[in-house]
């Protein structure tokens, strides 16, 4: 209990500390996003209007502080204000329309590459200086240190546009009436999805498995796994149920942090495949100064980073006994 306090303690005092830096990096940027607003503006607006409409959107003159305060009023309410891009639409409607696309697409891409590159890792391992290891190993390198820009562009060429095997964009068909119940509109969100779940995954594969394949060659030479083989235990078990568990410790926390990157959206994918994800959400609103939808989007990467981060820390706990009781043996 006191470890778990102790990390929860950190956390919301780290959570303090992103939000107070949510609210000064964008206020930082050039340029004032109401007057931003009203640039292209066909007619002329006056200054009474301007100042009206600052008014309406919290950007009131006056100590930084205060506007601090009311800030964090908003943020501990859950009122995250209104898009100046997309006024009057308000930024938890906006976000929220976004988010589910860029957990589905991010988050499932995080996964498929975390057990994919785990798995790899964990034969390349087994199998290090083999066939196996000498091809699979650079081979998930090489495509790694690929921009995804291009194994995006080349996927949306050669399926979508060249063979045609895949849509084109977008996260299921334009003009469909969006149905979770229905098993149609289902089928059809995950055809749309293949080619950005997989742009989106294959280009982290690489990483978990030489974070796997190092862990696993470092605990291969360790005595317990060398005692373990001397009890005459099959391969099999010694490499799944003794390296693989304890090599899975260090890859825990690289899982946790690339799911709460994720969630921020993914992007490259989401623009060349125009999905409606939270990445396209962020470039917009960094374009267009939009403030108030900036400091959403970063609040809520950094509370699935924390968030994901804890239970990180509480999978140490359940993996790893020692740290139950401050890292001694009993």
């Amino acid at each position: 209990m006191g470890y778990f306090f102790r990390r929860l303690t950190f956390y919301m005092i780290a959570l303090l500390v992103a939000a107070t830096l949510n609210f000064i990096i964008p206020r930082a940027m050039p340029g004032d996003p109401v007057t931003m607003m009203f640039a292209n503006a066909s007619v002329q607006v006056t200054p009474e209007r301007i100042e009206a409409m600052k008014q309406l959107l919290g950007f009131v003159d006056g100590p930084l502080y205060m506007q601090y305060f009311t800030y964090m009023k908003n943020v501990l309410s859950w009122d995250l204000g209104t898009s100046i891009q997309f006024y009057p639409l308000s930024v938890n409607e906006l976000l929220g329309k976004a988010f589910g696309w860029s957990l589905f697409l991010a988050g499932s891409a995080v996964l498929l590459s975390f057990s994919l590159g785990s798995i790899l890792g964990i034969f390349a391992a087994w199998k290090r200086g083999g066939k196996y290891d000498a091809m699979i190993t650079p081979g998930m390198l090489i495509i790694q240190a690929v921009p995804q820009v291009v194994i995006a562009m080349l996927a949306l060429f050669i399926f979508a546009i060249g063979l045609k095997w895949f849509p084109t964009g977008y996260a299921y068909t334009p003009g469909v009436t969006p149905d979770w119940t229905s098993w149609t509109f289902i089928k059809d969100v995950a055809y749309h999805a293949v080619l950005p779940l997989f742009c989106a995954s294959i280009i982290q594969v690489g990483g978990f498995l030489v974070n796997m394949r190092n862990n696993m060659i470092n605990l291969l030479a360790e005595d317990y796994i060398t005692m373990a083989r001397g009890k005459g235990l099959s391969e099999n078990r010694v490499v799944f149920n003794y390296a693989a568990r304890n090599a899975l410790l260090p890859s825990v926390t690289a899982l946790s942090m690339s799911l709460g990157i994720a969630i921020g959206g993914q992007l490259i994918v989401e623009i060349i495949f125009n999905y409606p994800g939270l990445g396209s959400v962020l470039l917009n609103a960094i374009n267009a100064r939009d403030y108030q939808v900036l400091q959403g989007q970063l609040l809520i990467m950094t509370l699935f980073m924390l968030s994901f981060n804890l239970i990180a820390d509480m999978l140490y706990v359940v993996l790893d006994p020692r740290l139950r009781t401050g890292g001694k043996e009993s």
